[in-house]
C-alpha cells in the first residue's frame, strides 16, 4: 500500500501562509532545496485543494511536468484548464483508491480542510513539515478542528542551518 504524506513549510505558530495566502516569510536556502529535491524523488502523486491549486497556478510550474501526476480536489470547480491535472470531487474515495494502486508516495499539498477529511478517514500515513522561525500572528492555518485526537510517532528531528526544523511523524494507528 502507498504511503500518503501530508506536510509543507509552515510558521511557528502553524499557519501555511499569511491571509492573503503570501508565503513571502519563507526562507529557502540551498539546503531546503537539496531536502525538497531528495523528498519528490519518492513522489509520482500531488493531491491539493482548490484554494492551494489556485495559489500555485498563479506561480507554476506543476510538478506534474516533471513525471508527477498531480490531483485538485474541489467541490466548487468544474474544469482545470491544465489537461495534466485532475479534477476530484471526493478526496477521500480518491486517496483510497490512490493507496490501493501501484505507485510512490502520494503528497498532500497544503490544504488544512482537505487533510483534515483525510485525517478523520484515516489516511494519512506520515506528516512532515519545514516550522520556520517567524511568528505570523494569523494567516492560513495548518490544521483545522477535527472529529478526533490523531496520534503521531517522532521519525527525524533536523535543525537547518537557517533556524528552520523539519520534522517528519508517523501517524499512529
Amino acid at each position: 500500500m502507498r504511503k500518503v504524506t501530508f506536510g509543507g513549510a509552515n510558521s511557528l505558530d502553524n499557519y501555511f501562509a499569511r491571509k492573503d495566502h503570501s508565503v513571502d516569510w519563507l526562507m529557502w536556502s540551498k539546503e531546503v532545496n537539496a531536502l525538497m529535491k531528495d523528498f519528490w524523488k519518492d513522489v509520482d502523486t500531488m493531491i491539493m485543494g482548490r484554494t492551494t491549486y489556485e495559489v500555485a497556478a498563479k506561480n507554476g510550474p506543476f510538478p506534474s511536468q516533471a513525471g508527477v501526476k498531480s490531483y485538485v480536489c474541489s467541490r466548487t470547480l468544474k474544469n482545470i484548464p491544465d489537461k495534466d491535472i485532475e479534477l476530484a470531487d471526493d478526496a477521500v474515495s480518491l486517496v483510497k483508491r490512490l493507496k490501493s494502486e501501484e505507485g510512490k508516495r502520494i503528497c498532500i499539498m497544503g490544504g488544512g480542510r482537505l487533510a483534515k477529511s483525510l485525517f478523520e478517514a484515516g489516511l494519512i500515513d506520515e506528516i512532515g513539515f519545514n516550522i520556520h522561525p517567524v511568528l505570523l500572528g494569523s494567516g492560513i492555518p495548518l490544521f483545522y478542528e477535527m472529529d478526533r485526537q490523531i496520534n503521531l510517532e517522532l521519525q527525524e528531528c533536523k535543525q537547518l542551518k537557517n533556524g528552520c526544523v523539519v520534522l517528519t511523524y508517523r501517524v499512529l494507528p
